[in-house]
């Protein structure tokens, strides 16, 4: 490394090189990725998670809270136990996705999906039906 600089360094000072130019070329330095892991903390999870009870909703927001976490929530058992328990998790789901900033969505009649503030939940728009397109007419 030391080479180089001096090498580039004579360069711009004007004196002359006293190595062959291939041997720059040769020589390089590898370099890592701007952000390294530590401790796999900053690694991104997707993780699935089933709510059978109320009480299941306290392990996702802890990880939603770390911030590293995007959580694929399986809510058919308690949707099929009690509408009235299940709809209480999703509101204390939705009070901390937006309080950590986060995004959450529906995804199919069964699943719900929260991620922190770094990903965006792709919402298709909704597309008119060929009845209702007709109907215009």
């Amino acid at each position: 490394m030391k080479k180089i600089l001096s090498k580039i360094k004579d360069h711009f000072a004007g004196k002359p090189e006293d190595e062959d130019a291939n041997e720059l070329e040769e020589e390089y330095v590898e370099l890592g990725p701007s952000v390294q892991p530590e401790d796999g903390e900053s690694k991104i999870i997707v993780r699935p998670f089933v709510i059978e009870d109320f009480t299941d909703i306290k392990e996702i927001l802890n990880a939603l809270r770390d911030g590293y976490t995007i959580a694929i929530i399986n809510i058919k058992p308690l949707k099929e136990k009690d509408i009235i328990e299940l709809k209480r998790a999703i509101n204390k789901l939705k009070k901390t996705c937006d309080a950590i900033k986060g995004d959450i969505a529906g995804f199919g009649d069964d699943y719900i999906i929260c991620s922190p503030a770094f990903a965006e939940i792709y919402r298709a728009k909704e597309v008119k039906s060929p009845d209702a397109a007709l109907k215009g007419r």
